[in-house]
């Protein structure tokens, strides 16, 4: 990795990211690779600290892109979860709507369609160890910053600090990097998932294991779904998602830190479902209630001369197989940016990052808007279209 050359306008500038997601952690290679100096400031103690979540997706044209560009593809390769892909419809009975688990369909990553999963640590530890020696400062919880002159001063949980020429928020949809940016809020989408892991499924719920078979699970009925993923070494990870009224987590009676007390709202809630799908709460020791928010569609601010932001922290939307691949095309095309001599100054880069960010993000959040209700609320039509897509 060569240092910055000629008139760039990251020479001789310090850049930090905040939040060693995948999106940040992407950008950081990016940079470093045109020879930028990077730290990424992560709140985990150390990479160990935390499981990281469900497996993701990439896709052609977005996450695969960028990981050949940061020249990655042939160690995702390596460590893609093969045949995780595949889906599975069934309905509140566990009968089998649709099954591409025994489509014989071999991967190619040469087709715009194929869309390999991997496990979020896994994508985690391989960014990670694509990165400079040190370039991610673990135990680092941002607080706040300060302008200096041209530069930040950053304060962490720690209390240490760090200076930067440039800082990029890659913290997630709480982000504390955000506000320095702009003032938009996030607004409630009117879905809410109620989330759980589970270690050993093969042993603490064997039906339902076998049901998954490795596969993305949707299970549908009218009014809610229950979706499962498998994670790497074993583990599953799956979502109850229905319509609920905006702070129904903070007014609903349920202790959430109460596995028996969220188990026996799930099982009654889904009571006409077929009780294998208990055995999948009863072997979740801890759950995470999730309300769905987005930020605004048509959110415009203006670019500032040192400071933006990236994935969820710049555009918050519902899932929909989007965000990962979302925030992993901002990093690209902020490195393309910042590294552009074809630009004036830091400023004129960013918002030509920004303005182009935030038209993509408006397609696609629309798009998960309008189908978040169908995923977490399904009708009986709503069901059929999906699993004709599907077949299609």
């Amino acid at each position: 990795m060569e240092g910055i050359k000629g008139d760039n306008l990251l020479k001789d500038k310090k850049v930090a990211i905040l939040g060693g997601g995948p999106g940040g952690l992407t950008l950081a290679r990016l940079l470093q690779l045109k020879g930028a100096e990077v730290k990424v400031y992560e709140r985990d103690f150390n990479k160990e600290s935390r499981v990281q979540g469900a497996i993701v997706d990439l896709h052609f044209d977005s996450g695969l892109k960028v990981m050949t560009a940061a020249g990655l593809l042939d160690s995702f390769k390596n460590v893609y979860m093969r045949g995780a892909d595949k889906y599975r419809i069934v309905n509140k009975e566990a009968n089998i709507y649709l099954d591409e688990t025994n489509d014989g369909k071999e991967d190619d990553f040469n087709n715009e369609n194929f869309r390999p999963e991997i496990d979020r640590g896994v994508l985690r530890n391989l960014l990670i160890d694509a990165l400079l020696p040190d370039t991610v400062v673990w135990d680092s919880h941002f607080l706040s910053m300060e302008q200096m002159n041209d530069s930040w001063e950053l304060k962490f949980k720690n209390g240490t600090t760090a200076f930067a020429d440039i800082v990029i928020g890659s913290d997630g949809h709480l982000s504390k990097v955000r506000p320095y940016v702009t003032d938009i809020q996030s607004l409630y989408s009117g879905t809410t998932i109620i989330q759980g892991e589970i270690e050993n499924p093969e042993s603490a719920c064997p039906e339902m294991y076998n049901l998954v078979n490795n596969a993305n699970l949707l299970a549908m009925d009218i009014g809610k779904t229950i979706a499962a993923q498998p994670m790497a070494g074993g583990g599953l990870t799956f979502y109850a998602a229905s319509l609920y009224p905006e702070n129904w987590t903070k007014n609903s009676s349920i202790n959430f830190n109460n596995p028996d007390e969220v188990y026996a709202y799930l099982v009654d809630y889904y009571k006409k479902w077929n009780p294998v799908f208990f055995t999948l709460f009863k072997a979740c020791k801890q759950f995470i209630v999730r309300p769905l928010n987005y930020f605004p569609i048509d959110q415009h601010w203006e670019a500032k001369s040192n400071v933006t932001l990236i994935g969820d922290a710049a555009h918050l939307m519902p899932p929909s197989g989007e965000g990962v691949n979302t925030a992993m095309l901002d990093a690209f095309d902020l490195s393309e940016c910042l590294c552009n001599e074809e630009f004036n100054d830091l400023k004129t880069a960013i918002a030509a990052y920004e303005n182009k960010m935030r038209s993509r993000a408006a397609v696609l959040a629309k798009e998960a808007i309008e189908s978040i209700q169908d995923f977490a609320s399904p009708s009986e039509q709503s069901i059929k279209e999906l699993i004709e897509m599907f077949q299609s």
